[in-house]
């Protein structure tokens, strides 16, 4: 038995096995078409739909189908649709083609072969399109060819635009799984597109940042990334933190572009400030102020860490509640709380001179001329070393092997590790999201697409 149901408007549908239900359907597989009319044939033994479309006067065309599907070189016919599929024929008119082999024009066809490919799902249905190719005949040279497409890429079964749809969501936090099942494909699939993409820049600009993260990527437990501080742009991601991985990298760029860097930026790490000298000879060396401000506190909690363990239970944990008296500005906090402040220094001499080390330093960071912050720096040293605090030590040489590093921070505060480190939060959440990518290629790939 067959129902023959012709439909002259804009209709919203939703096709069962028997029924065609019309009117606004919300969270299910709808289509909305323009004006023209439809047949639609249902053939209740079969359970199944076959739809045709066709011009009426001034209606739209067969071939708006194509538009929704992105194709504009062959012609579209809906074929199906059940819960979880929607296909479609695509076939195209026979013309002259020439001749991959000697370049010549020929229309001979030598036959035929229906291929599978798959498209971008449509209202969380997996979408096939049923390709008619056709291959040719040259008469010249008596070799055979098949005739070429702009919404396919040779050899694959894939649309090209799926392909774009796959690699799109890798600028979302999404892992290999979550992307298969968007774009229902397989993950196998979905690793094939990611090999093939690269992401990465060799056109360095006038700044360069560079930083390690704990990336457990093959045999290497840290990797390095180079990033634009300026321009808020990854440019690469290595393997490793290791000298020979990055006199690797650095030898690859364009050496005119080496002397136009101004700025290199990085962490108190002597393998980065080594390469620093040896390939950008005319660049600031700017260690990030956070670096040089954490060793500072790092050895002020040392000593409060210290003292603590002297004292007797109950008067160590009142210390230890009220850590953000000693670790706050002494100037932004209220006349109680000061008073506070001053009752927990009178107990160890060490504990205020550190205190009174870490109020310089702040003081020093908050001044505005770079002159007299060199001055402060150049006095805050010497009162550090007459101090004797032995938790300072490791900070002291810290800043006496780096000093003009840390004047250059001080100086050019628009330099910084900043959007380095902002781009390793980043990695840290793909990496939880992917629950850890041993493949370093796959790996350096999607960070540069997610950094993008």
């Amino acid at each position: 038995m067959h129902l023959l149901l012709i439909v002259f408007a804009s209709v919203n549908f939703l096709l069962t096995q028997d029924i065609i239900y019309f009117g606004s359907i919300i969270n299910v597989g709808v289509w909305h078409l323009p004006i023209s009319t439809f047949f639609i044939t249902i053939n209740k033994k079969t359970s199944k739909s076959q739809f045709s479309t066709t011009t009426l006067g001034r209606g739209v065309h067969m071939n708006d189908l194509a538009k929704i599907l992105g194709i504009y070189d062959a012609k579209v016919n809906l074929k199906s649709i059940n819960d979880h599929t929607i296909s479609f024929y695509i076939y195209t008119d026979t013309k002259p083609h020439i001749c991959p082999h000697c370049n010549l024009y020929t229309s001979k066809v030598h036959d035929y072969r229906m291929q599978k490919i798959k498209d971008i799902p449509l209202h969380n249905k997996s979408c096939i399109l049923f390709l008619n190719k056709r291959r040719y005949h040259c008469s010249e040279c008596g070799k055979h060819f098949y005739e070429s497409y702009d919404f396919i890429a040779k050899y694959l079964h894939r649309t090209k635009r799926l392909t774009k749809f796959i690699a799109g969501s890798f600028f979302d936090t999404l892992n290999i799984k979550q992307v298969s099942i968007r774009a229902n494909v397989s993950s196998h699939t979905v690793y094939k597109v990611l090999s093939t993409h690269n992401n990465s820049s060799s056109k360095i600009g006038e700044s360069i940042s560079i930083d390690e993260f704990k990336g457990n990527v093959g045999i290497e437990k840290y990797q390095s990334i180079i990033v634009d501080p300026i321009k808020h742009k990854v440019l690469d991601v290595l393997y490793s933190r290791k000298s020979t991985c990055l006199v690797e990298y650095f030898k690859s760029l364009d050496k005119s572009r080496h002397m136009k860097v101004k700025y290199f930026s990085c962490d108190m790490n002597k393998t980065f400030i080594d390469m620093a000298k040896v390939y950008f000879p005319n660049a600031k060396i700017v260690i990030d102020r956070y670096h040089f401000i954490r060793q500072v506190y790092l050895a002020f909690e040392n000593v409060r860490k210290r003292i603590q363990k002297n004292m007797a239970a109950s008067l160590m944990k009142y210390y230890k509640r009220s850590k953000s008296l000693i670790t706050k500005r002494k100037s932004k906090l209220p006349s109680d709380s000061k008073s506070a402040l001053e009752l927990m220094l009178e107990y160890s001499e060490d504990l205020r001179k550190a205190h009174f080390i870490k109020e310089l330093f702040v003081d020093m960071l908050e001044e505005n001329s770079y002159s007299k912050q060199r001055q402060l720096l150049r006095e805050w040293l010497l009162e550090v070393e007459s101090s004797g605090i032995k938790e300072f030590k490791v900070a002291i040489t810290a800043f006496r092997n780096n000093y003009s590093y840390i004047l250059n921070g001080l100086k050019y505060r628009h330099i910084s590790n900043g959007p380095t480190e902002g781009f390793n939060n980043k990695i840290k959440v793909l990496k939880r999201i992917s629950y850890g990518i041993r493949n370093f290629k796959y790996f350096r790939n999607r960070i540069l697409m997610a950094m993008t």
